[in-house]
């Protein structure tokens, strides 16, 4: 009887060492990183408090993957937060496949990145602050002032992209992206019908160096109910255009980074930001007091002290939510990083904050912050 288990055994094991398993099994990939912040926010005024507390910023995992070589497939989970609300609880924000048999011509489907301004799909660690510029938090679908939930810059739809008119070297000059999406950030379908045709290009005419043109048209829609002009009470859906665009350059090169962008939007957006579908702000469809004007600016420098290692950084960030600049406000960021090693950083960030929207006899329109930040990957 024993030689007959250990005979069987050595058979299972040989047909399963020989077995092999299927090439898009092999090619699947588990990684994800995780950001714990410290903050100070010196904001107070009648309605809030200076506040300081420990905060899990970000914790995302992904798996990513290929099938049949020319596709390419990812699917990433943010889990930190609870789960009352739509912009912060565990869910999906990247969901999507590629076909990448040729460089000049890719078409990307799912849930993915609006192809709008280089600061959006840089890595929120290797983007180097405490959050993406002012102007593309609110013009690019993180915290938008349309009053979608926020969405982490990003949309369902389709995208084509590429690459092409190489130099000598070899390296392509030029590069295009654009998409058609719902229009309603993540995880939500299309309300009015009506899709956001997002798209951009840029060239690239030395080595480390882009400069891009960003497009953006489309709406974002809500059913529910608000008082017209007139005083009349409506009900339905109501679609607010938009109509986006943002230049940006950019120049990296010996661990220097160099980037600067300007963001512009003409559209309304509604008064309450949706956060939970449950709650009145899903349909109500009142409009907020800043108008159809906003836009921003921001330019940035990041230094190498230690190339690959330390860096000192700065950024100039102002941004006017409503037309002209009652209420602007422009944050002054200087800060330092350091990789302990390649999967583990530390680093630290002051801003100092003029705020206009803040004046008035119980405001403070200047105040501090400071953000301290130990980020991992795996």
């Amino acid at each position: 009887m024993r030689k007959t288990i250990i005979l069987t055994a050595m058979v299972l094991c040989s047909v399963f060492g020989k077995a092999q398993t299927p090439k898009w099994i092999n090619n699947v990939k588990l990684s994800g990183y995780g950001i714990v912040q410290y903050q100070y926010n010196g904001l107070h005024n009648s309605q809030t408090s200076k506040s300081n507390t420990f905060n899990l910023r970000l914790g995302r995992v992904s798996l990513d993957g290929r099938i049949l070589d020319d596709w390419a497939w990812k699917a990433q989970l943010q889990f930190n937060g609870n789960t009352s609300t739509l912009g912060t609880s565990p869910r999906v924000i990247d969901l999507f496949i590629e076909w990448q048999k040729y460089d000049f011509f890719r078409v990307k489907a799912g849930e993915f990145k609006n192809p709008f301004t280089f600061d959006n799909p840089i890595h929120p660690i290797d983007q180097g602050f405490m959050s993406a510029a002012q102007s593309v938090l609110k013009l690019a679908s993180f915290s938008d002032r349309a009053g979608a939930q926020p969405s982490n810059g990003r949309d369902i739809g389709v995208q084509i992209q590429g690459d092409f008119l190489k130099n000598n070297a070899g390296r392509n000059l030029v590069h295009y992206q654009v998409g058609v999406f719902n229009g309603q950030g993540i995880n939500v379908k299309d309300v009015d019908q009506q899709k956001n045709i997002i798209g951009g290009v840029w060239v690239m005419p030395v080595e480390g160096m882009r400069l891009g043109w960003f497009g953006w048209t489309g709406s974002y829609a809500r059913k529910g109910s608000w008082t017209d002009e007139a005083g009349n009470p409506q009900t339905g859906v109501r679609s607010l255009q938009q109509r986006r665009y943002a230049v940006s350059a950019e120049y990296k090169v010996n661990d220097w980074t160099v980037r600067s962008e300007f963001v512009h939007s003409t559209g309304y957006g509604f008064a309450k930001a949706l956060s939970n579908t449950d709650n009145a702000a899903a349909t109500d469809c009142s409009l907020s007091a800043d108008g159809n004007k906003a836009q921003g600016v921001y330019a940035l420098v990041i230094a190498p002290i230690i190339p690959k290692k330390f860096h000192a950084k700065a950024r100039y960030d102002m941004y006017q939510p409503s037309d002209g600049a009652q209420k602007q406000r422009t944050q002054y960021d200087v800060g330092l990083d350091y990789q302990l090693t390649k999967n583990l950083e530390l680093s630290g960030i002051y801003s100092y904050v003029h705020d206009r929207a803040q004046n008035g006899p119980t405001g403070h329109p200047n105040y501090s912050m400071f953000d301290l930040e130990l980020s991992f990957r795996f």
